[in-house]
This record gives structure tokens, C-alpha cells and sequence, in this order.
């Protein structure tokens, strides 16, 4: 028996409730905030400046460790891998077109906002290609060696 809390407003959550959704909203919403605060940081704060290379290397670690969030999450079920990382990276895309309006250096660079979805969207979609990859080993594993301790030959 489980027991769930009702908390209130929960209600408006309901579409949450799948954990590929839930995963990819809440990488979204985390990638989004890391960029935002490495870019407000970058342009805002000068006498970080001589940091640079380190707050650099800082923030794409960070942002390299939650976009494999979904992967680590969901590695054994390629669906829920590919919708969820799709929702996060479709999140994080929206915000970096949304701060292309802010920061037009960011716009003007080489990475339109199409650009950036699709470099994350490829990444992903090899990601899950190698997870449908080893699932189908694995059941094809599992079915040439059945762990059934009365099963015989015929």
C-alpha cells in the first residue's frame, strides 16, 4: 500500500506524474539555471575576469553532469531515455534563444538556437541508440540462457 501525500497545488502537477517527463522538465529547469547564472556571471561580475578559464571549465562540468542525468536515469529503457533527455534539451534551448535577446554577442555566434537543440539532440540520440542497443543484447542474452532451474533441453 502506498501512501501519498496530497500536498497543496500538487494537483497542478499531475502531468508529472511519468518519470521521463518529471526527469526531463527538472533537467530543463537545472541546465537553464546553470547557463543563466555562468552567463549573468561571465558578463556581470568583471573582477571574477582573470578566473575565466576555471569558471569556464566549472560550468560545463556542471552542465556536462546534468545533461546526463536522463542518460544515467533511464540507461536500460531507451523511450523514457529519448523523451526525457529531449524535454530537458528542448527546455535549455528555449532559454538560450530566449538570452539571445539579452545578449546579442550570444546570438551572434557561430551556435544559432537550431544549432544548439540539434548538436544536444544528435548527442542524445546516439546515447539512446547504444541504450535500444544493449537492451536487445541483453534480452537476446537472457533469452539463450534461461536462469529457469527446471528448464531442460528437448
Amino acid at each position: 500500500m502506498s501512501i501519498r501525500s496530497n500536498l497543496p497545488g500538487y494537483r497542478w502537477f499531475h502531468v508529472f506524474r511519468n518519470a521521463a517527463i518529471r526527469t526531463g522538465v527538472y533537467t530543463g529547469v537545472c541546465l537553464t539555471l546553470v547557463f543563466v547564472t555562468w552567463l549573468v556571471i561571465a558578463n556581470h561580475v568583471p573582477f571574477l575576469e582573470r578566473f575565466a578559464m576555471e569558471r569556464n571549465i566549472a560550468a560545463s562540468a556542471v552542465l556536462s553532469l546534468l545533461a546526463a542525468v536522463p542518460v544515467l536515469r533511464f540507461r536500460r529503457m531507451p523511450g523514457n531515455l529519448l523523451a526525457s533527455s529531449l524535454i530537458g534539451w528542448f527546455f535549455f534551448s528555449v532559454c538560450y534563444r530566449i538570452l539571445c535577446f539579452f545578449y546579442h554577442n550570444l546570438g551572434d555566434s557561430p551556435h544559432s538556437t537550431f544549432h544548439v537543440f540539434m548538436m544536444g539532440s544528435v548527442v542524445y540520440l546516439i546515447l539512446t541508440t547504444l541504450s535500444w542497443i544493449g537492451t536487445i543484447v541483453r534480452r537476446a542474452r537472457a533469452a539463450a540462457h534461461p536462469s529457469h532451474p527446471n528448464h531442460r533441453a528437448s
